[in-house]
């Protein structure tokens, strides 16, 4: 019998695992880690919400199966959530669905329209559900630049022409997890009229819609004209109202990919426990301040970051949107590579990141820093970092032929 499964075989090793192995170890040795490296919300759910699904909880027939594509009134509210916005209506019955949060949303929509040795054009870095998805669905993945630009335009004519078969469908994720690009309306509408033109699917992954600091809020790509006879966009409620546990997303858009979507989940899951797609309607029907709180939050964070980092010699490109810095290795250290640099960084400065390269291979020589610590822990980390850099020459000293003797 062979040694693998086949779909476990097409996953590519955990970049992730070693550092949060490294994390576990040090934290046994009793170090207090400062973790930036997971995209997980610290901050408490707003009360109205959790009021809302203590409510609802003691409500005994709450404790039945519930809807596989979502209760009526929450479908109602993220199509409500939607108009006002974006100014895209959509029909909660037929253009909405609810999901176990956008990774499960995702997951499921490539099981739904892939065959195998579809090819699928993803960016590259990007969140790893958007490739492992449609890998584990038996799809090829084609790479583009992350960057919402001309050469991303460029790039998606190339591997369209030269792809055989011909691509079915293009990711989008804007605001990006882990670069922080944010994609204005003209880039959209290029985007668009271009796969209109070649019959593809856009697959827009818009979770950090909320999450934004300077200028205008991001768009959804659905305002486009047109835009909905090839489009699914995801969401999800757990950065913008901090429900990450919660597990509550949804897909809307495009009936045929939605209807799709339904029939897939309603043989998997019989949806999220209806008290808390009940607090879910509540959440999207509440009043905006809630949002406009937990965004200021992060862009303090963000600025603290920004600065003590800077303060202490290594300076952190400012996001103009999501919970993420994306962040240059060091030049000193840039020989370790990012998955190197972040082991390094728990041991010596007791400060964990994400490696670029766990978000695919143009992610090396980044990292991603989570702005999920306060301000105290975030200067603290820069004090740490500043003593770290301070003593990079021994510290490369020792570390550098360790890793050589290890590669040959």
């Amino acid at each position: 019998m062979p040694s693998e499964f086949y779909r476990v075989k097409r996953l590519p090793p955990y970049v992730f695992e070693e550092v949060n192995r490294l994390k576990a170890e040090a934290r046994a040795r009793g170090a207090d880690i400062i973790d930036f490296g997971m995209g997980n919300p610290d901050l408490a759910t707003p009360d109205f919400i959790v009021d809302k699904l203590i409510e609802t909880i003691r409500k005994p027939r709450t404790n039945r199966y519930s809807a596989s594509r979502g209760i009526q009134g929450l479908r109602r509210a993220q199509a409500a959530y939607y108009d006002r916005r974006f100014g895209v209506k959509l029909n909660p019955d037929t253009q909405v669905i609810a999901t176990l949060g956008s990774k499960e949303g995702l997951a499921n929509m490539a099981q739904a329209i892939t065959a195998p040795g579809d090819v699928i054009l993803v960016p590259n870095p990007t969140y790893p559900i958007h490739q492992f998805g449609f890998l584990l669905s038996g799809g090829v993945i084609r790479h583009l630049p992350a960057q919402p630009d001309e050469e991303f335009l460029r790039k998606l004519d190339h591997a369209v022409r030269h792809s055989i078969p011909k691509p079915i469908a293009v990711i989008l994720n804007y605001p990006s997890n882990p670069t922080a690009y944010v994609a204005d309306m003209d880039f959209y509408k290029e985007v668009v009229a271009y796969a209109k033109k070649q019959d593809l699917f856009i697959l827009s992954d818009l979770a950090y819609a909320e999450i934004y600091f300077d200028g205008n809020p991001p768009p959804s790509v659905l305002e486009v004209p047109g835009a909905m006879d090839v489009t699914v966009e995801f969401t999800s409620l757990s950065k913008t109202f901090n429900m990450p546990g919660w597990r509550m997303g949804f897909a809307v858009g495009n009936e045929r990919l939605v209807a799709a979507l339904a029939r897939i989940k309603s043989y998997l899951d019989y949806g999220a426990f209806t008290p808390i797609q009940v607090a879910a309607a509540a959440a999207l029907n509440g009043p905006v301040e809630e949002i406009e709180k937990i965004r200021n939050v992060y862009k303090v964070r963000r600025d603290a970051l920004v600065d003590s980092f800077s303060r202490a010699g290594w300076e952190i490109p400012s996001p103009a949107a999501t919970m993420f810095a994306w962040a240059p290795v060091p030049e000193p250290f840039a020989k370790l590579g990012s998955l190197g640099f972040s082991k390094l960084l728990i041991e010596k400065a007791d400060v964990a990141v994400a490696p670029g390269l766990g978000f695919g291979e143009y992610g090396e020589g980044f990292v991603r820093i989570a702005l999920v610590e306060n301000e105290q822990r975030i200067r603290q980390a820069a004090r740490n970092i500043r003593r770290f850099l301070a003593s990079g020459d021994e510290t490369l000293h020792n570390v550098i032929p360790i890793a050589a003797t290890r590669s040959s």
